[in-house]
């Protein structure tokens, strides 16, 4: 085993021989969009996010689905399947088989296995003082579907996350991988803070975060403000307290952005500073526009995060 669970990372990774190692994961969740369709296509893409987070190729996937079948309308079960299928059609993975039972509240996901060469694979440990932290996507997920539970939320904001979340990480990992990137870690549940610790923790260092600079979906401070975000945001905050220090003139409002929990979100990578331009331009040819420097690795403080 290369890596398991003590450093908290995306996915497992077991060695084969000295050119080939297995990466594996797991993940799932309830509807977080109406669509039955593209919720199968968001659960797909977020399950395969931890493979390419590891610098990984996802190869195969097996279902696991929960539902209350006997409440389901006709149809609804066949298009979360076929929504994952495609999207993971797109990701060069075949579906195995899976595993169903009934569930009252619906729950959808994959296991997936990928490959990794072990002398390139990306941890979270990696990540050294004077590396340049990437976030490869906005942030927002969490509290733009928030407000679709809401019926806060307009059918273009709805598009716009939906087509967000359903995007594959497969092209910011192939530029991490070749810029020669020293850590990285998907944003998820935790949030870019809960993922950041994640990355500090596992490389005894301090991520320094410039608030100014994480980009956001349009619209997520407006809710914050409006008091429109999921609890786990709460959560997250809550538990980070203890490792994080923000400055000042860090808003309410920005450290809730920052600890929204993401469905599919981006990668933070760690790339030295004299890589910078090779991740940008590979990132540019992987149609990641959206990409932003939004921090640095300093040595290590009294708080593993510092927000400024």
């Amino acid at each position: 085993m290369l890596v398991g669970p003590e450093t908290w990372d995306d996915a497992g990774i077991y060695r084969l021989n000295a050119r080939e190692a297995l990466v594996q994961t797991v993940d799932f969740f309830t509807p977080i969009v109406d669509s039955p369709y593209d919720f199968g296509g968001i659960a797909a893409a977020n399950a395969v996010s931890d493979v390419y987070a590891m610098g990984g190729v996802p190869e195969t996937a097996l279902c696991l689905l929960g539902a209350p079948v006997a409440d389901l309308a006709p149809g609804v079960l066949s298009d979360i399947l076929r929504g994952g299928e495609d999207a993971l059609a797109e990701a060069g993975v075949v579906v195995l088989g899976g595993h169903s039972i009934r569930d009252p509240e619906l729950k959808f996901g994959y296991a997936i296995t990928g490959r990794v060469d072990p002398r390139r694979m990306v941890t979270n440990a990696g990540a050294r003082p004077g590396d340049l932290l990437v976030l490869t996507k906005p942030l927002g997920t969490g509290v733009l579907t928030t407000a679709l539970k809401r019926q806060l939320l307009a059918d273009k904001a709805l598009k716009n996350v939906t087509a967000l979340m359903r995007h594959l990480n497969a092209g910011a990992s192939r530029a991490m991988v070749k810029a020669g990137a020293h850590a990285a870690t998907d944003v998820t549940g935790f949030g870019l803070l809960g993922h950041s610790r994640n990355i500090a923790a596992a490389s005894k260092v301090t991520l320094q975060l410039d608030a100014s600079r994480v980009p956001l979906i349009a619209g997520v401070e407006d809710l914050i403000e409006a008091g429109c975000y999921p609890g786990g945001l709460v959560n997250n905050l809550k538990f980070l307290e203890p490792v994080v220090k923000f400055a000042p003139h860090v808003s309410k409002v920005q450290q809730k952005a920052l600890a929204d929990p993401q469905t599919s979100g981006g990668l933070l990578i760690a790339v030295s500073p004299a890589k910078l331009r090779i991740l940008v331009s590979a990132l540019r040819c992987e149609h990641a526009p959206e990409a932003a420097v939004i921090g640095r690795v300093i040595a290590k403080k009294k708080h593993l995060l510092e927000v400024i």
